[in-house]
């Protein structure tokens, strides 16, 4: 009865409260269709993992097999090597890349020219725009003997070689260009959470002696690091979601012992050698990992910082 009783309240809050917002809940409706249609409708598909799936047969139609294919991947040679390959770029790209935006944003930050400030945040964007393909071709281009990086390695006394034809140099090129096309766009976020930040918590470090170094450290970081910690837990929610589209544009047979992460696998599997039931097995595999990982970085965030998404 009691629970009737609630549900009843809620809904009467729910109708009321959209009367009273209708046009907040007008401007949700498309994200939350888009969301419906291309992430939640799409779910059912996930049952031809469980399958020996025939396009002739269907979904409906095709045998259920189990977990069959779970096993296949976990029992395979490609499983620890696509596994380590995914976490180490995603965990260099964590190292490396998400506080590389954070300081862009801390120094464009400190730069008083209004002229050159702009100038470097348009240089830092351009490449987020880019397509991807142009990126790729840049990135093979001055990976070659005769390219750029190997003009750097050169006037220090190194060989020239194919960079990219090198095991040991993929995941350095592939991390640095990330680096280089999202570092501008990624620090906008940043700096429009530093724009947020009280003029007068600064004004107060300044009377108390404090310089900029100090500001930065004592004012600037703290206020942002709400910020920071939902981004870093977004970040780890998606770590084993290193896109295959760069990685298939940029590697080789020579380098999938390094490069061949879990959706360049999905991809090859399931688009080219049209194994759906087993691509599908593996890629619900990658989304479990980095749902419980969003799971438990949520909770660690809560608990040490206070801050966190729910």
């Amino acid at each position: 009865m009691e629970l009737t009783k609630n549900k009843h309240s809620l809904g009467r809050r729910l109708i009321s409260n959209m009367k009273k917002y209708y046009g907040t809940y007008i401007m949700a409706l498309p994200v939350v269709v888009y969301f419906i249609v291309f992430a939640y409708l799409p779910m059912y598909g996930v049952i031809i993992a469980f399958q020996n799936f025939s396009p002739m047969k269907g979904i409906w139609g095709s045998p259920f097999v189990g977990l069959m294919h779970f096993r296949d991947f976990f029992s395979s040679y490609y499983f620890l090597r696509l596994l380590t390959n995914t976490l180490l770029i995603s965990i260099y790209g964590l190292i490396f890349a998400f506080p590389s935006a954070i300081l862009l944003a801390l120094l464009l930050n400190e730069v008083r020219n209004a002229v050159f400030k702009r100038a470097v945040q348009t240089i830092t964007y351009m490449p987020y725009f880019i397509s991807l393909v142009v990126i790729a071709s840049i990135i093979i281009d001055f990976s070659l003997p005769t390219g750029f990086l190997n003009d750097i390695r050169a006037f220090f006394g190194a060989d020239r070689i194919n960079l990219l034809g090198k095991s040991e140099y993929f995941r350095s090129i592939y991390v640095g260009s990330h680096i280089w096309q999202y570092v501008g766009f990624d620090s906008i976020i940043f700096l429009a959470a530093i724009t947020g930040v009280d003029t007068q918590i600064y004004e107060a470090a300044r009377i108390d002696g404090a310089g900029r170094l100090r500001q930065t450290w004592h004012v600037t970081l703290p206020s942002i690091l709400p910020t920071v910690v939902i981004l870093l837990i977004l970040r780890i929610g998606s770590l084993m979601n290193v896109g295959f589209e760069k990685i298939i544009l940029i590697y080789n047979p020579t380098t999938y012992d390094v490069a061949d992460v879990i959706s360049s696998f999905v991809y090859r599997k399931g688009i080219i050698e049209a194994n759906y039931p087993y691509s599908t097995a593996v890629g619900l595999f990658n989304s479990v990992v980095n749902f419980t990982l969003l799971v438990t970085a949520n909770r660690l965030s809560r608990k040490l910082t206070s801050s966190s998404l729910w």
